[in-house]
Protein backbone atom coordinates (compact mmCIF):
# COMPACT_ATOMS: atom_id res chain seq x y z
CA UNK A 1 0.00 0.00 0.00
CA UNK A 2 1.38 3.20 -0.86
CA UNK A 3 0.64 6.02 1.31
CA UNK A 4 0.76 9.70 -0.19
CA UNK A 5 3.19 12.20 0.43
CA UNK A 6 2.17 14.98 2.44
CA UNK A 7 3.21 18.91 2.66
CA UNK A 8 3.84 20.98 5.84
CA UNK A 9 0.55 23.10 5.77
CA UNK A 10 -2.32 22.80 3.44
CA UNK A 11 -2.61 25.57 0.91
CA UNK A 12 -5.17 28.10 1.57
CA UNK A 13 -5.77 27.72 5.49
CA UNK A 14 -6.55 31.21 6.20
CA UNK A 15 -9.76 30.81 8.11
CA UNK A 16 -10.04 26.99 7.68
CA UNK A 17 -11.05 25.29 10.90
CA UNK A 18 -10.95 21.67 9.61
CA UNK A 19 -9.39 20.80 5.59
CA UNK A 20 -9.34 17.36 4.41
CA UNK A 21 -7.72 15.94 1.08
CA UNK A 22 -8.26 12.17 0.14
CA UNK A 23 -8.59 11.53 3.26
CA UNK A 24 -8.83 7.38 3.65
CA UNK A 25 -9.02 4.96 6.86
CA UNK A 26 -8.99 1.13 6.01
CA UNK A 27 -9.25 -2.09 8.40
CA UNK A 28 -7.86 -4.92 6.74
CA UNK A 29 -9.69 -5.01 3.24
CA UNK A 30 -12.35 -2.57 4.16
CA UNK A 31 -12.24 0.99 3.99
CA UNK A 32 -14.42 2.82 6.11
CA UNK A 33 -13.58 6.54 4.97
CA UNK A 34 -12.78 6.49 1.12
CA UNK A 35 -10.76 9.57 0.06
CA UNK A 36 -13.17 12.44 1.17
CA UNK A 37 -12.60 16.06 0.79
CA UNK A 38 -13.35 18.61 3.07
CA UNK A 39 -13.07 21.89 4.25
CA UNK A 40 -14.75 23.60 7.04
CA UNK A 41 -14.45 27.26 7.82
CA UNK A 42 -13.89 28.69 11.25
CA UNK A 43 -16.70 29.71 13.46
CA UNK A 44 -19.13 27.10 11.30
CA UNK A 45 -21.11 24.62 12.45
CA UNK A 46 -21.19 22.33 10.23
CA UNK A 47 -23.26 18.74 10.35
CA UNK A 48 -21.46 15.83 9.40
CA UNK A 49 -24.46 13.53 8.33
CA UNK A 50 -24.84 9.57 7.59
CA UNK A 51 -26.51 6.64 8.70
CA UNK A 52 -25.12 4.36 10.96
CA UNK A 53 -22.21 2.82 9.30
CA UNK A 54 -21.57 5.51 6.61
CA UNK A 55 -17.40 6.47 8.50
CA UNK A 56 -18.49 9.38 10.70
CA UNK A 57 -17.24 7.84 13.79
CA UNK A 58 -14.00 6.89 12.04
CA UNK A 59 -13.47 10.43 10.11
CA UNK A 60 -14.15 12.28 13.13
CA UNK A 61 -11.85 9.88 15.34
CA UNK A 62 -8.96 10.99 12.60
CA UNK A 63 -9.79 14.65 13.08
CA UNK A 64 -9.20 14.66 16.65
CA UNK A 65 -6.14 12.80 16.51
CA UNK A 66 -7.21 9.42 17.66
CA UNK A 67 -6.86 6.96 14.85
CA UNK A 68 -3.81 7.64 12.05
CA UNK A 69 -5.25 7.26 8.34
CA UNK A 70 -4.05 4.78 5.91
CA UNK A 71 -3.93 7.57 3.20
CA UNK A 72 -4.57 11.36 2.87
CA UNK A 73 -4.25 14.41 5.14
CA UNK A 74 -6.01 16.55 7.40
CA UNK A 75 -5.42 19.68 9.03
CA UNK A 76 -7.56 20.97 12.27
CA UNK A 77 -6.53 24.14 13.46
CA UNK A 78 -4.07 24.93 11.27
CA UNK A 79 -1.90 21.34 12.11
CA UNK A 80 -1.34 18.40 10.62
CA UNK A 81 -3.13 15.35 11.98
CA UNK A 82 -0.23 13.20 11.04
CA UNK A 83 3.00 15.02 12.24
CA UNK A 84 1.15 17.16 15.05
CA UNK A 85 -2.01 14.83 16.32
CA UNK A 86 -1.48 15.30 20.08
CA UNK A 87 -0.89 19.22 19.54
CA UNK A 88 -4.47 18.80 17.76
CA UNK A 89 -5.98 17.12 21.05
CA UNK A 90 -4.76 20.66 23.33
CA UNK A 91 -7.11 22.88 20.27
CA UNK A 92 -9.94 20.74 19.99
CA UNK A 93 -12.80 19.29 22.74
CA UNK A 94 -14.55 16.17 21.51
CA UNK A 95 -17.65 14.31 22.74
CA UNK A 96 -18.20 10.88 21.89
CA UNK A 97 -21.32 8.86 20.85
CA UNK A 98 -20.93 7.07 24.40
CA UNK A 99 -20.17 10.01 27.44
CA UNK A 100 -16.83 9.38 28.97
CA UNK A 101 -17.94 10.18 32.64
CA UNK A 102 -16.64 8.94 35.68
CA UNK A 103 -19.30 6.80 37.41
CA UNK A 104 -17.97 7.21 40.64
CA UNK A 105 -17.16 11.16 40.41
CA UNK A 106 -20.12 14.02 41.01
CA UNK A 107 -20.89 16.19 38.33
CA UNK A 108 -18.46 18.57 40.12
CA UNK A 109 -16.04 16.27 40.42
CA UNK A 110 -15.81 14.91 36.61
CA UNK A 111 -15.37 18.60 35.76
CA UNK A 112 -12.13 19.49 38.00
CA UNK A 113 -11.03 15.90 36.77
CA UNK A 114 -11.13 17.04 33.01
CA UNK A 115 -9.98 20.25 34.43
CA UNK A 116 -6.78 18.72 35.49
CA UNK A 117 -6.42 16.49 32.00
CA UNK A 118 -6.48 19.58 29.87
CA UNK A 119 -3.94 21.20 32.12
CA UNK A 120 -5.74 23.98 33.88
CA UNK A 121 -4.12 24.93 37.35
CA UNK A 122 -6.45 24.61 40.78
CA UNK A 123 -7.78 28.10 40.24
CA UNK A 124 -8.25 27.96 36.56
CA UNK A 125 -10.16 24.62 37.23
CA UNK A 126 -12.30 25.82 39.72
CA UNK A 127 -13.38 29.11 38.39
CA UNK A 128 -14.65 27.36 34.81
CA UNK A 129 -15.86 24.80 36.54
CA UNK A 130 -18.51 26.44 38.87
CA UNK A 131 -18.93 28.92 35.53
CA UNK A 132 -20.15 25.96 33.27
CA UNK A 133 -22.24 24.33 35.84
CA UNK A 134 -24.38 27.31 36.03
CA UNK A 135 -24.20 27.72 32.66
CA UNK A 136 -25.16 24.25 32.22
CA UNK A 137 -27.76 24.38 34.99
CA UNK A 138 -25.83 21.95 36.85
CA UNK A 139 -25.65 23.88 40.04
CA UNK A 140 -27.90 21.90 42.33
CA UNK A 141 -26.56 18.67 40.83
CA UNK A 142 -23.34 19.22 41.60
CA UNK A 143 -22.62 16.67 44.27
CA UNK A 144 -24.88 14.16 42.65
CA UNK A 145 -23.03 11.18 40.52
CA UNK A 146 -23.89 10.97 36.55
CA UNK A 147 -25.80 7.70 37.26
CA UNK A 148 -28.24 9.44 38.95
CA UNK A 149 -29.12 12.05 35.98
CA UNK A 150 -31.60 11.87 33.27
CA UNK A 151 -30.00 11.66 29.92
CA UNK A 152 -29.90 15.02 29.12
CA UNK A 153 -28.52 16.33 32.32
CA UNK A 154 -25.74 13.73 31.64
CA UNK A 155 -24.95 14.69 27.95
CA UNK A 156 -24.54 18.63 29.62
CA UNK A 157 -21.88 17.12 31.73
CA UNK A 158 -20.23 15.42 28.63
CA UNK A 159 -20.49 19.23 27.04
CA UNK A 160 -19.15 20.95 30.06
CA UNK A 161 -16.19 18.38 30.42
CA UNK A 162 -15.02 19.30 26.38
CA UNK A 163 -15.29 23.22 26.67
CA UNK A 164 -13.73 23.57 30.22
CA UNK A 165 -10.30 24.44 28.39
CA UNK A 166 -11.81 26.93 25.87
CA UNK A 167 -11.09 24.91 22.12
CA UNK A 168 -10.83 26.46 19.14
CA UNK A 169 -12.81 23.62 17.49
CA UNK A 170 -15.58 21.31 19.56
CA UNK A 171 -16.22 17.70 17.86
CA UNK A 172 -19.25 16.35 18.74
CA UNK A 173 -20.15 12.62 18.02
CA UNK A 174 -23.94 11.93 17.97
CA UNK A 175 -24.41 13.86 20.88
CA UNK A 176 -28.36 13.46 20.80
CA UNK A 177 -28.67 10.08 19.95
CA UNK A 178 -31.75 8.68 22.59
CA UNK A 179 -32.13 12.19 23.55
CA UNK A 180 -35.86 13.23 23.97
CA UNK A 181 -36.72 16.63 21.40
CA UNK A 182 -36.71 18.67 24.29
CA UNK A 183 -33.58 17.94 25.46
CA UNK A 184 -31.93 17.85 21.81
CA UNK A 185 -33.31 21.31 21.20
CA UNK A 186 -31.94 22.72 24.61
CA UNK A 187 -28.77 21.05 23.52
CA UNK A 188 -28.42 22.44 20.13
CA UNK A 189 -29.33 26.41 22.07
CA UNK A 190 -26.05 25.92 23.46
CA UNK A 191 -24.22 24.68 20.23
CA UNK A 192 -25.83 27.80 19.14
CA UNK A 193 -24.07 30.17 21.85
CA UNK A 194 -20.78 28.30 21.78
CA UNK A 195 -20.64 28.96 17.70
CA UNK A 196 -21.72 32.76 18.71
CA UNK A 197 -18.43 33.09 20.67
CA UNK A 198 -16.54 31.57 17.98
CA UNK A 199 -16.21 28.22 18.44
CA UNK A 200 -16.02 25.52 15.41
CA UNK A 201 -18.34 23.13 15.92
CA UNK A 202 -18.06 20.01 14.16
CA UNK A 203 -21.14 17.87 14.92
CA UNK A 204 -22.16 14.15 13.76
CA UNK A 205 -25.60 13.03 13.34
CA UNK A 206 -28.13 10.73 11.69
CA UNK A 207 -31.21 13.04 12.63
CA UNK A 208 -32.21 14.74 9.64
CA UNK A 209 -34.16 17.63 11.31
CA UNK A 210 -30.77 18.60 12.91
CA UNK A 211 -29.45 19.26 9.90
CA UNK A 212 -31.60 22.34 9.94
CA UNK A 213 -29.90 23.75 12.63
CA UNK A 214 -26.16 23.89 10.55
CA UNK A 215 -24.49 26.65 8.72
CA UNK A 216 -22.86 23.77 6.21
CA UNK A 217 -23.15 20.32 6.23
CA UNK A 218 -21.77 17.01 4.15
CA UNK A 219 -24.05 13.52 3.96
CA UNK A 220 -21.67 10.52 4.26
CA UNK A 221 -22.61 6.70 2.70
CA UNK A 222 -20.91 4.26 2.23
CA UNK A 223 -17.34 6.00 3.39
CA UNK A 224 -17.61 8.79 1.05
CA UNK A 225 -19.23 12.61 0.70
CA UNK A 226 -22.10 12.60 -1.51
CA UNK A 227 -23.24 15.53 -0.74
CA UNK A 228 -21.90 19.14 0.64
CA UNK A 229 -23.18 22.43 1.39
CA UNK A 230 -25.40 24.41 3.17
CA UNK A 231 -29.27 22.94 3.79
CA UNK A 232 -31.12 25.39 1.74
CA UNK A 233 -28.69 25.19 -1.28
CA UNK A 234 -28.90 21.01 -0.91
CA UNK A 235 -32.43 21.23 -1.02
CA UNK A 236 -33.24 23.96 -4.25
CA UNK A 237 -30.74 22.05 -5.75
CA UNK A 238 -32.20 18.48 -5.52
CA UNK A 239 -36.16 20.18 -5.40
CA UNK A 240 -36.94 18.63 -1.92
CA UNK A 241 -39.11 20.33 0.87
CA UNK A 242 -36.06 18.68 4.18
CA UNK A 243 -33.52 17.44 4.45
CA UNK A 244 -34.73 14.19 4.94
CA UNK A 245 -35.64 14.03 1.59
CA UNK A 246 -32.54 15.50 0.22
CA UNK A 247 -30.46 12.73 2.67
CA UNK A 248 -32.78 9.83 0.48
CA UNK A 249 -32.34 11.34 -2.95
CA UNK A 250 -28.12 11.57 -2.65
CA UNK A 251 -27.86 8.16 -1.44
CA UNK A 252 -30.09 6.52 -3.83
CA UNK A 253 -28.40 8.75 -6.15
Amino acid sequence: MRIRPTSAAPPNIDGIAVYARGLTRRFGNFTAVDGIDLEVKSGDIFGFLGANGAGKTTAIRMFCGLLAPSDGEAWVAGLSIRTHAEKVKRRIGYMSQKFSLYDDLTVRENLQFYGGVYGLNAEESRTQRDSLMERLNLTDLADKLPTSLPLGYKQRLALGCSILHHPDILFLDEPTGGVDPVARRTFWNLIYELSDSGVTVFVTTHYMDEAEYCNHLSIMDAGRIVALGAPGDLKQELDSESMQDVFLKVVKR
